[in-house]
Order: structure tokens, then sequence, then C-alpha cells
């Protein structure tokens, strides 16, 4: 072997190491691609607790959301199973804040309280909490009978605005309670108030299409009969400044505007139908006031 061919063959080696050691080192010392994180959608930030009990011990449960300066109330079922349809409107409204919680304005609060006499929605439903429409009673008599609390009381007669120990609801005379919030359930609402000092609120009830306005000694407050014409005429339902069908006594939106707090009246169209897209226009309004 000539040393020319030796030193060609150790040429030949050599640059086909270098070629498999650029290969080597380009392919092991490139940098790893990281995974693209997964963006999820923001939690709600949310708050399920108990303002109080009921006579017969049942949680009076609320859901607070957002952590904004300005605190709106929404409440249903004080009127118990005879307006079921408000709890539903509630839970409803629920719902849509667990799925949507950028709907929740940055300068907001929401605290959605769904039943407010869990013991007269019991008597309809048989359910402690959320119920199927196969749960609802049919019987006329039960689903009156489940407007009041265990006491027998009617709990939008037993708050501090002209209260009477007897009151009206429609044609017949009830129980206001033995004084002004005797009953737990409104010293529950009560206590809310007071403690979280809510910019207004609003109650779900049934049965006439309307935004009705509060007013208790001194007329209506001037920001109450603003978010009543906002939400009706957003939700498509009669603005009504004064409900007069017949004489009430002792109401809670009626307390709330004698100690200055915006109130106003809901009614749904049926005591069966929720309404909710009117109902969600309506509280979008609120938004657009308030923030």
């Amino acid at each position: 072997m000539t040393p020319s061919f030796t030193r060609r063959a150790i040429l030949s080696v050599s640059i086909l190491a270098l070629v498999i050691g650029g290969v080597y080192f380009g392919f092991f010392s490139r940098p790893k691609q990281l995974p693209v994180p997964i963006v999820e959608a923001p939690a709600p930030v949310v708050n399920h607790w108990s303002v109080g009990l009921s006579v017969e011990g049942r949680s009076i449960e609320a859901y607070t959301y957002g952590t904004g300066s300005s605190h709106l109330l929404f409440v249903g079922g004080v009127h118990g199973g005879y307006e079921w349809n408000s709890v539903l409107l509630a839970y409803r409204f629920i719902d849509y804040l667990d799925e949507h919680p950028e709907f929740i304005p940055e300068s907001m609060t929401l605290t959605v309280i769904p039943s407010a006499n869990p013991d007269g929605l019991y008597t309809v439903t048989g359910k402690d909490g959320r119920f199927d429409l196969m749960d609802v009673a049919t019987d006329k008599g039960v689903l009156a009978s489940g407007r009041f609390n265990a006491h027998e009381v009617d709990l939008n007669r037993n708050f501090d605005c002209k209260w009477q120990p007897e009151s009206t609801w429609q044609s017949r005379k009830v129980s206001a309670g033995d004084s002004s919030f005797s009953e737990p359930e409104s010293r529950a609402i009560r206590d809310f108030v007071v403690k979280n000092n809510p910019v207004a609120v609003v109650f779900w009830h049934s049965q006439a299409g309307a935004v009705y306005a509060s007013e208790c000694e001194e007329g209506i407050l001037p920001v109450t009969r603003d978010i009543m014409t906002a939400y009706a005429k957003a939700s498509d339902y009669s603005a009504v400044d004064t409900f007069d069908s017949y004489a009430v006594t002792g109401d809670a939106e009626g307390w709330l505007a004698s100690i200055g707090v915006p109130a106003i009246t809901v009614e749904l169209k049926t005591h069966e139908t929720i309404e909710w897209e009117q109902n969600l226009a309506g509280i979008n309004a609120l938004f657009d006031y308030f923030k």
C-alpha cells in the first residue's frame, strides 16, 4: 500500500466522520419545541353560601359573582311554590353566569338568591333546592298553599313598610306575621341588604308581565324609576309606577324604598314560563345603567 493511498484513505475517513458528527450534533442539539399552552376561559368568581334558614331549617342559598364595587341583588321565590317559575328563572341566571363569566362587568358584584321561601317551594315540589318540572304539583290548592312559609305567613307582607298583622292577597286576607320581620326568611333578606348595601334589588314574581317601581312613605326614588324604565323597555314588559290592584302592606320592595335602596318587581307573564331572553335583556339594561 502506497503512502499516497494511505493519506487519501485517512482523509476520506476524516471527512466522513465530520459529516456524521455534524448531522448528529445538529439533530440532538436543536432546541426542543414546547407544547402550545391551552388557554381556558376564566372561571367565574363565585361564592355559594347560605344567608339564613327557613322556619323548617332549609337553607336560603345565595350565589355571589364578581368583585366590583356596584352590588346588584336578584331574588326569586319569595312566594315559594306558588311562583315556582321565578325560582327556575333565578337558577337559569345562575347557570348562565357559570357558563359565561365574561358577562359580569368588572365594576359589578352580583348576588342571586334563587328561593327566598324554600319551605313554600318544598310544599309544591317536594324537593330542597333545584327541581324538575315533573316535580311541580298541579293541584291548585297545593300551589296556593306554597305561597306562604311554614308559619302560613305571606313573606311579602312581613317587611317594615306600612306593616299590619293582616294584609291582602287578591281578595283574600293573609297573615303578615306577629310583627315586621317576625319570620326568619324576611330577616335573612333584611340582614343581607343591611350588610352588603346593594345599589339595587330585583325581585322576580309572577304573573302580570310588568315591571313595578317600589315606594313606601316618601314616593318613588329617582333611581328606582330609572331602572324600572330601563328593565321594562329592554324586556318588552310594561312599566308600572304603582301596584294598585289591591292594597298591599309590608312588602319587601317598599321596605327597601324606605331605607333608600332602589328596588323593582319583575312580574313574569304566567306562572309557568321564565321568559329568559326577555329577562336577560332587562339584566343587561341594568348593567349598562350601573357600570
